[in-house]
């Protein structure tokens, strides 16, 4: 079965960086679109970024220009670069493979990892 396992998560300071990983097993990676979701406290699940199987790529307007989604087919690996951080970027982050990669939509998105907690200090 289709198995998603994050990684990378921690604490930083307000401006650090981090880089998100996920791999992916049980499927053919690549035959379904890859997003990053968070979901900080109190707050509902929101897409941060989503990569299609062509390359393709969708950001949330709160993180374009600090966040950058990649994927090596290769490793069936999924990466989300995080610069500049902010507290408000503080939550626990989810890796989905799904059908529709454009509206960054939890309910277009099937399947899910457990999450990595990122933390940021102001």
């Amino acid at each position: 079965q289709v198995q998603l396992v994050e990684s990378g998560g921690g604490s930083v300071q307000a401006g650090g960086s981090l880089r998100l990983s996920c791999a992916a097993s049980g499927y053919t990676y690549g035959s379904y679109c890859m997003g990053w979701f968070r979901q900080g406290p109190g707050k509902e699940r929101e897409g941060v970024a989503a990569i299609d199987s062509d390359g393709s790529t969708n950001y949330a307007d709160s993180v374009k220009g600090r966040f950058t989604i990649s994927q090596d087919n290769a490793k069936n690996t999924l990466y989300l670069q995080m610069n500049s951080l902010k507290p408000e970027d503080t939550a626990m982050y989810y890796c989905a493979a799904g059908l529709n990669a454009e509206r960054l939509w939890p309910q277009d998105f099937g399947y899910w990892g457990q999450g990595t907690q990122v933390t940021v200090s102001s």
